[in-house]
């Protein structure tokens, strides 16, 4: 079942229990206003416009307004009390509800979601992945390696939220820390005994998994991304480092195939072992390339005491199979034997999952081939297009566009990488938020300037109009990568979600095209 909606709904534990709000000041040593007489709280929020009855609403500094100052809707809406700073309460002043005080709402909001939910009470299974690609990929794959076993799996990533059968379409890629632990919950409702958490650089800055020890933490890579919220590599490394830490993880698997993965493994404070795909490198499991076709990717795992699978993975991309091995390691580094994975893989003919939008093809046995793909790093379009490339016998046309309001440091690379590769490139328009799409594309098409090899070059706008543009010039043979939409169901112009879906888009253009 998958519920989608233009704002994807916030999941919440169906039927909550009730908590004191006396216990909760008594647990964390609060100070309070007001009377907290006979107060229970069934849930916990920070948007005042998604507060449902019985919720302790947490008004939270913004960089525009404080959250205090709507704690009167949230009363309206059915909140029962406020958490908030000193600043907060005097804007939450005249809602009627009683305030209870901490010094910094954000990072108190964690602790205090999981003792609201109760998540730290036989939790499940804590699988946490973070890096700058393949991040997705990997959870997705411990999420279907996890139901191969047999096991109810949950699933946290930039595309959805799964629990159990039921997906949901996500907002962010790591969600808020009140939401985070209101999935949990409702995960436990429904016996989920396993999860699969992506684990952005923002979300550990930001607090989104306090409150939360994984079990297992995965590292995948390290390339250029984020510096709109990160000053330099430098900070942005720093960033992911929290997670292996033992207030954050305890154990760690953690991937050299980039050179920051030695960084991590040194700056690591929990037991972490590592893998790699290269051969330059010494790794305690390495992953070897065994058999690559259009609709799989073979690899054989070796690791310490000799130990060895040997398995396929539903992607293209030797990449894809680095993902699969980083996520079979971190399941046996969570104590599940890699001889019982290798029975469940083999009876299934390989690794089971569908990852929406990660070098999804949407075409048919006719034509050119077209894949839409979430990329949207120089990296990730090294590692696809190169992909992409291995099973196409005529031309590889690239198709993509760039954010607005984003890591605009990356954009000259983008389009550097995309030209190098490529014997077609149409730039496009992707999420402009605030700028000026012209603006953005003409970066791009700066930046594929500066490659060595130039291959023909298309600027053309709208991305409806681009997709046709680069249909038409397709023959048989060819491939079409579209990066950057992936599993994305709008853009975002001017703040505004415009429904908008690549998939239906390249369907639509191949079938005016006649293929």
């Amino acid at each position: 079942m998958t519920v989608s909606a233009r704002i994807p709904p916030v999941l919440r534990p169906e039927h909550p229990s009730a908590r004191s709000l006396t216990a909760l000041v008594e647990e964390f040593g609060l100070s309070t206003r007001g009377s907290l007489a006979g107060v229970e709280i069934t849930g916990i929020s920070i948007n005042s416009e998604e507060v449902e009855p019985g919720d302790l609403y947490v008004g939270v500094p913004g960089a525009r307004s404080h959250g205090g100052a709507f704690a009167a809707r949230a009363a309206e809406r059915g909140a029962v009390a406020v958490l908030t700073d000193a600043a907060g309460a005097q804007l939450a002043a005249d809602a009627g509800l009683p305030i209870v005080l901490v010094e910094s709402p954000r990072e108190a909001l964690g602790a205090i979601s999981a003792w609201v939910y109760r998540t730290g009470d036989d939790p499940p299974l804590l699988l946490g992945v973070t890096g700058t690609n393949g991040k997705t990929s990997t959870s997705y794959l411990l999420a279907g390696v996890l139901k191969q076993l047999g096991l109810v799996t949950g699933l946290s990533t930039t595309a959805e939220r799964h629990i159990g059968d039921l997906v949901v379409v996500s907002r962010l890629t790591t969600p808020e820390a009140s939401e985070m632990h209101a999935l949990l919950a409702r995960m436990r409702e429904a016996g989920v005994r396993a999860v699969a958490i992506e684990v952005s650089a923002q979300a550990l800055t930001r607090h989104r998994v306090d409150g939360i020890v994984f079990d297992v933490a995965g590292f995948t890579n390290l390339s250029h991304d984020h510096l709109d919220d990160y000053a330099d590599m430098e900070e942005y490394f720093a960033a992911k480092t929290p997670l292996f830490q033992p207030d954050r993880a305890r154990r760690g698997v953690v991937s050299l195939d980039s050179p920051w993965g030695q960084r991590m493994v040194e700056a690591a404070g929990v037991p972490v072992t590592t893998i790699a795909s290269r051969d330059d490198v010494d790794a305690s499991w390495r992953v070897v390339v065994t058999d690559e076709h259009a609709e799989h990717t073979g690899f054989r795992l070796l690791g310490p005491d000799g130990r060895e699978l040997e398995t396929r993975v539903p992607l293209i991309g030797r990449h894809m199979a680095a993902n699969a091995a980083l996520a079979i390691v971190m399941l046996v580094e969570a104590g599940i034997e890699l001889d019982a994975i290798a029975r469940a893989l083999e009876a299934d003919g390989g690794i089971v999952a569908y990852l929406p939008g990660r070098t999804e093809r949407v075409s048919g046995d006719r034509g050119p081939a077209v894949y839409v793909d979430f990329g949207h790093s120089p990296d990730a379009f090294a590692n696809t297009l190169a992909a992409v490339r291995r099973f196409t016998p005529g031309r590889v046309i690239m198709l993509f566009g760039a954010d607005g309001d984003r890591d605009k440091t990356k954009r000259h690379d983008m389009g550097r990488v995309a030209a190098e590769l490529s014997d077609i490139l149409v730039i496009t328009d992707h999420h402009p938020r605030f700028e000026d799409p012209a603006a953005i594309r003409r970066t791009l098409v700066e930046g594929a300037r500066m490659a060595e090899h130039q291959p023909e070059l298309y600027e053309v706008s709208p991305p409806e109009e681009a997709i046709r543009v680069a249909v038409s010039l397709a023959r048989e043979g060819d491939s079409i990568l579209w990066a950057g939409p992936g599993h994305q169901d709008y853009r975002d112009i001017r703040g505004v979600r415009t429904p908008y879906s690549a998939r239906d888009l390249a369907r639509q253009a191949l079938r005016e095209a006649g293929w």
